[in-house]
């Protein structure tokens, strides 16, 4: 069967300014018509001289596709009678050029050709950061992070790349230099007895969490929250199977009693806490509360899972050491990011426990993303070795802690009868609560046509009316800005 007739130069829209190569589109366009069965299996191709000229191309450019379809299986050469579409393909049945939507631009197929079914605890909106004005969940001031010495230091492992081992498959736990570098500034700065046997570098705390939940808890176990938490961590313990049960947050963190009662109910297999800075709220969780809990941990076997988010911004007096630190028991899984230090894009987080537990995470992250980037790793070590790090967050501390203070300010003077709050002693962001008769949803949904994005804060509970505003990645012009905004749609 011949097929010389049909409209080619219609059959296969070419797009010459594209990025994809034009044999590649007449390869991929015929491919299509087969699976349609325009060009049924058997027929006869037009030679590339004709089909050249069908569509004003050099015939070079044709014989390439032609190549390409018979090292793809889809066509096959007879000898001195030309190019035929394979006879080994499946039977395909014909359709009309009516019907047929060859025609019609190519659209994303939404429905999977297989039993599909998607996790709905997974559906949930991505909040994306942007160069817009923002109260947000409290990020850091990209601006201010030192990114020509990040430059330098990654120009210099890339140069270095090959003969450090850099370009190739590395450590599952990390980059060994990063590693390093973390477990002697965490020795340094936060009190933990540890050695690089300890440390897990990953991709962010969000990939430690769910490393951490993967690796300790089973189906079924109890893991306890607070019930105002991180959504996030939620999300990933829900997703693992575990039975996640909450316990109520007061003005001093978790309420560690209420987890005493629940551990003479049930077995409960791991409690998160973010002691230093409790998320959402901001406060501290007292000394006395923290032995307690470490006390329990002890006694019931439970593991705590320590997210210390933010421990490097304190600006009332120094920061009170973490639950790892006076662990004695080794029941504390300790999990920190330099995301909130540096930027958000810098994906390096890091976990901190037992050898054992930290062997069996790398092992679990081995098949989920086998390696961290070891370029960026080795460059961010050469940060702390250089001293860039110390005197980056140093920087920050003061800047951060003078926005802070005149955000408080006129959150109060130009909103106190409308937002409560306490002023937090550290960390990037304030625990605002709004007046009832006020929902915060239409107070986004106007802001945010005012030129503002701040969070409906309904992830922290619908009955809340409470969200997170971020002070850290504005400076004072902005805060102002953002102030007025939030007055002009409220008041």
């Amino acid at each position: 069967m011949s097929l010389s007739m049909l409209p080619y130069s219609t059959l296969i829209p070419l797009d010459k300014t594209a990025k994809t190569p034009v044999y590649l589109q007449i390869a991929a366009a015929l491919t299509e018509n087969i699976r349609r069965g325009i060009i049924p299996a058997g027929a006869r191709l037009p030679g590339t001289r004709s089909m050249a000229e069908a569509l004003c191309l050099h015939r070079k450019t044709v014989v390439a596709a032609y190549e390409e379809l018979l090292a793809q299986g889809w066509l096959e050469t007879q000898n001195s009678r030309g190019t035929f579409v394979s006879q080994k393909l499946p039977d395909i049945r014909p359709v009309s050029f009516k019907n047929s939507a060859i025609f019609a631009p190519s659209i994303a197929q939404p429905k999977a050709g297989f039993p599909f079914q998607a996790d709905p605890l997974l559906k949930l909106p991505l909040v994306k950061s942007s160069n817009a004005l923002a109260f947000n969940d409290g990020f850091p001031d990209v601006r201010i992070a030192p990114w020509d010495a990040l430059s330098r230091a990654y120009r210099t492992t890339l140069r270095q790349g090959f003969r450090k081992n850099l370009l190739f498959y590395g450590e599952t736990t990390g980059e060994p230099s990063l590693r390093t570098a973390m477990t002697a500034y965490l020795r340094e700065s936060r009190g933990l007895p540890i050695t690089i046997d300890n440390v897990l570098i990953t991709r962010g705390t969000m990939m430690a969490i769910h490393l951490a939940v993967q690796c300790i808890v089973q189906p079924g176990e109890v893991v306890v929250v607070g019930e105002v938490s991180y959504s996030s961590c939620n999300l990933i313990i829900k997703q693992s199977g575990a039975r996640l049960m909450t316990v109520p947050v007061d003005e001093h963190g978790i309420d560690v009693e209420a987890i005493e009662e629940l551990c003479r109910k049930t077995p409960v297999r791991m409690v998160y806490v973010t002691p230093h800075h409790q998320h959402p709220t901001t406060v501290i969780m007292p000394a006395e509360r923290r032995l307690r809990l470490l006390q329990l941990a002890k006694t019931h076997g439970f593991c705590i899972l320590e997210d210390d988010y933010d421990y490097d911004f304190h600006y009332n007096s120094n920061p009170i050491l973490p639950l790892a630190a006076a662990d004695s028991g080794q029941n504390v899984v300790y999990v920190g990011s330099l995301s909130k230090v540096f930027s958000p894009a810098l994906r390096i987080g890091y976990v901190v426990a037992p050898a054992e537990v930290i062997e069996a995470m790398a092992n679990l992250r081995r098949i989920i993303d086998r390696q961290g980037d070891n370029l960026l790793e080795a460059a961010v070590a050469v940060l702390f070795r250089d001293g860039e790090m110390r005197r980056h967050l140093k920087k920050a501390q003061k800047i951060y802690h003078l926005r802070r203070d005149l955000f408080c300010e006129m959150l109060k003077t130009e909103l106190g009868d409308v937002i409560e709050f306490s002023k937090p002693t550290g960390g990037l962001a304030v625990w605002a609560r709004f007046d009832p008769a006020i929902p915060l949803p239409e107070v986004a949904r106007k802001s945010r046509k005012n030129g503002l994005w701040i969070s409906e804060g309904l992830h922290y509970g619908p009955k809340l009316n409470s969200t997170r505003l971020g002070f850290a990645s504005v400076n004072e012009a902005e805060i102002e800005i953002g102030v007025r905004v939030l007055k002009s749609v409220m008041l």
